[in-house]
């Protein structure tokens, strides 16, 4: 089969990390995403949960190594010809899964074929094929320049890096908990009580600032002032509850780097039911977290499928949001919170 040529690009993308309703956690995970005839390509697999090799965290040595062998510098890792184009967010080996693709030379154009979904040595293209995706071709000049831009030193930012947070509040052992659970998904986080003095250059490294409940308005605001006057893109965030995994969702999603391209795109709870709206197919997840009236936390699932575009409404089971609760919805890349109202 001769492929018709496609344009190739990168851009920016996110795994949304978090703690599950399990107690588990997920690595938060900033990659470069290959954009396939201007559309990413992970978005033509609606259900994965996985990053490109071209992701952060990985040290400079490696990325440029992932660069190189996409630009076929170097052998194949895989036998056959095969790359990793996308893997586990967690580990690096096949044993989790991961998607392979022939890269080979055509001339100057440089080919993408053969899509499978990998789990061994040797893929199975019949049983785990991804027949509607590829063969793709891409101009040669268009593809090298693409990754040979990511391997110059004045380009560096382009290369998404692990984000940092700061925590302001007086509640040490709520936020000593809130940061200890970033820091496990792969998010920097500090804690201050006033970050008003603070050089400009130090806080433009913040991607968002999470105010605890005790922080008044009048804090807030010169918080606010202090993080504009040194132009910094922050996002500011008030802490819902003393919930951690709530307090994570929260911080999630302020960090989303793409809103206006995103699969899950509305939430909102009452008494007796979430709704949710989502722009394109994906697999969403919900969970409720409520505190008791002793502050206690409980966690309960109330939704894991893959859905259609459109709005979707779920039943809230009565023991999931009693007093004072809160839904969590997630996809692979979007993390969306809500409190529930009260009917």
């Amino acid at each position: 089969m001769n492929p018709t040529y496609v344009t190739f690009g990168l851009t920016p993308a996110v795994r949304a990390g978090g703690v599950l309703a399990n107690g588990a956690y997920h690595i938060h995970r900033d990659f470069l995403d290959f954009v396939v005839d201007g559309r990413p390509l992970l978005r033509r697999l609606a259900y994965l949960d996985a990053v490109s090799p071209l992701a952060s965290g990985l040290g400079p040595s490696v990325f440029t190594e992932q660069v190189r062998g996409l630009l076929l510098e170097t052998d194949a890792p895989l036998e056959g010809g095969r790359f990793v184009i996308y893997g586990c967010p967690e580990c690096e080996g096949l044993e989790c899964g991961a998607v392979t693709a022939v890269i080979e030379r055509d001339g100057a154009d440089f080919v993408w074929r053969d899509f499978v979904w990998q789990t061994d040595e040797s893929p199975d293209l019949d049983l785990n094929g991804y027949h509607g995706i590829g063969p793709y071709r891409f101009r040669g000049e268009q593809y090298r320049a693409a990754l040979e831009r990511l391997l110059l030193t004045d380009s560096a930012h382009e290369v998404p890096t692990g984000p940092r947070v700061l925590l302001i509040g007086q509640r040490a052992a709520v936020l000593a908990k809130l940061a200890a659970a970033l820091r496990r998904i792969g998010i920097g986080a500090e804690i201050t009580l006033d970050a008003v003095g603070a050089l400009a250059e130090e806080l433009r490294k913040y991607r968002a600032v999470v105010f605890g409940r005790t922080v008044g308005q009048e804090e807030r605001d010169a918080v606010r002032d202090a993080f504009a006057a040194a132009r910094s893109q922050a996002v500011l965030v008030t802490a819902l509850a003393p919930i951690v995994p709530v307090l994570v969702a929260q911080v999630e999603q302020a960090l989303e780097r793409t809103p206006r391209d995103r699969r899950l795109v509305g939430l909102t709870a009452d008494g007796g039911e979430a709704v949710v709206e989502v722009a394109s197919e994906c697999r969403v997840r919900l969970v409720a977290h409520r505190l008791d009236r002793l502050s206690r936390t409980h966690a309960h699932e109330l939704f894991d499928a893959s859905v259609e575009p459109g709005i979707h409404r779920i039943p809230l089971a009565a023991r999931a949001v009693r007093g004072q609760s809160f839904v969590v919805a997630r996809t692979s890349d979007v993390v969306l919170v809500t409190p529930v109202a009260r009917r």
